[in-house]
């Protein structure tokens, strides 16, 4: 099993996720030249990839995937109402539809797809299943609801939000309207809110956290860490790596080997 974010923030997002040798792009953020420099320096390229996942239309999770898919010849799962939202897709001759709740059987995997809080039209977070374990994806939200937490149980990888400090937010230099959207219930998850998450989805067989989409004016890594350090201290047998994302690199890789936790 492998994850890596390889872009995190709101001018571009993408991740990799591999399990029982498939290769997922979940999002495409970057131009495909970008993120085929970025997958370079994890030793691949776009041919190593076996399909794109989209969670939803904003220009930050999709601007790659038309290049993407028609120079590698990918599939592209998207959600019915949220290819709507994007004209200038272009050709994709592999287009496969889904709608948020559907689970989707690709290779050896099982994908679950999840509604998420989020002023796009249909947003949807992933929960990828295979012999490895459970990888979940869970970015974009304004709140994490019941839904959400059942469904990020029990993963050996997380990739979740923690998009801004609420002070900070609230001092810093954006319009009221857009901080009024950010903090919305379809906006992103603050610190606060991410650490509430963490406390209700954490268990001993958690072995790799990612923090995604950090906003640059609005949060500080350094106390994005600190503050899951301190969660984490709190929860008995729950020590993941933790990895925050970044715009501007590729994230360390977790790369975890044998069986899941829960099957030593």
């Amino acid at each position: 099993m492998r994850v890596c974010l390889l872009a995190s923030g709101s001018r571009g997002n993408a991740a990799l996720i591999e399990a029982d040798g498939c290769r997922l792009l979940v999002d495409a953020g970057l131009s495909a030249r970008e993120i085929d420099r970025r997958l370079a320096t994890l030793e691949l390229d776009g041919n190593d990839l076996h399909a794109i996942l989209v969670s939803h239309e904003h220009h930050d999770h999709t601007v790659g995937i038309g290049p993407l898919a028609r120079r590698y010849q990918l599939p592209v799962y998207i959600d019915t109402k949220t290819v709507k939202q994007l004209p200038k897709l272009g050709k994709i001759d592999d287009l496969r539809y889904f709608e948020a709740g559907d689970q989707i059987s690709f290779h050896d995997l099982n994908i679950e797809t999840f509604s998420t809080a989020h002023d796009a039209v249909n947003p949807v977070g992933f929960t990828i299943s295979s012999s490895e374990g459970r990888v979940g994806y869970a970015t974009d939200l304004g709140l994490a609801t019941r839904l959400v937490v059942e469904q990020l149980r029990n993963c050996r990888a997380l990739v979740l939000e923690a998009n801004h400090d609420e002070q900070m937010l609230l001092d810093g230099p954006y319009p009221w309207r857009l901080k009024q959207r950010i903090r919305g219930r379809l906006g992103h998850l603050s610190n606060v809110d991410t650490l509430k998450l963490l406390k209700d989805i954490s268990w001993d067989g958690l072995e790799a956290l990612f923090l995604a989409h950090l906003s640059d004016e609005n949060n500080c890594p350094d106390l994005v860490q600190t503050l899951v350090a301190e969660v984490l201290s709190e929860i008995d047998g729950c020590q993941p790596m933790v990895v925050l994302g970044r715009q501007s690199i590729a994230s360390t890789c977790y790369c975890g080997t044998g069986l899941p936790a829960q099957s030593l």
